[in-house]
């Protein structure tokens, strides 16, 4: 296993509650994961295929019974105990890193070279997507919070609530940021 490839662990971790064909993984990664992990099918096919190789993974196949593909069978993929191994390892590894990457920041870190205009854009277009997080992240929440005495649920409340606290807090600075540059541009 690439020692810096965290796919792998978002694959073992998804696996070890049911066997998901790599599709199904990437709709995992966009629905609740995508709030603190990205993945893409160039990440997801290959990572499979080299954890199959070195044993984590183990093909199932499965028919497919929505109908769509005429009960054909379609690649699953089902965690190995030595990947069970792998994640537990990961999980108990006190090392972790958090980095963090957005590009409206990025875009407002250069933007003198633009009018304060364009900034201030950049930085409602950046409120406007964690405001529609945000209600969902809201709409998990309800959905998990009676459901926090199973340890799975639990975990996955903690993530939900972290999230909340997150991009509320993102949003407090999204109205600090833009008073501070009309207040600029006002000058």
């Amino acid at each position: 296993m690439a020692k810096d490839r965290k796919i792998d662990m978002v694959i073992l971790g998804l696996l070890s509650h049911e066997s998901l064909t790599g599709y199904d993984i990437k709709k995992r990664i966009d629905g609740a994961i995508r709030f603190f992990w990205k993945g893409s099918y160039g990440s997801i096919y290959p990572a499979l295929a080299a954890m199959e190789t070195e044993g984590l993974v183990t093909r199932v196949a499965e028919t497919d019974s929505d109908g769509g593909s005429g009960g054909r069978e379609k690649t699953a993929y089902a965690v190995t105990d030595n990947g069970r191994q792998v994640l537990l390892r990961w999980l108990n590894d006190g090392k972790a890193s958090n980095d963090m990457k957005y590009e409206t920041l990025l875009k407002l870190f250069f933007g003198g070279s633009a009018d304060i205009a364009t900034s201030i854009d950049n930085i409602r277009r950046f409120e406007a997507e964690i405001r529609d997080e945000l209600r969902l992240l809201h709409v998990y929440k309800d959905n998990l919070s009676g459901t926090i005495g199973d340890k799975e649920h639990l975990h996955y409340y903690l993530t939900v609530t972290f999230g909340i606290e997150t991009y509320e807090a993102y949003l407090r600075w999204c109205a600090e940021a833009i008073q501070t540059l009309t207040d600029a541009e006002r000058q």
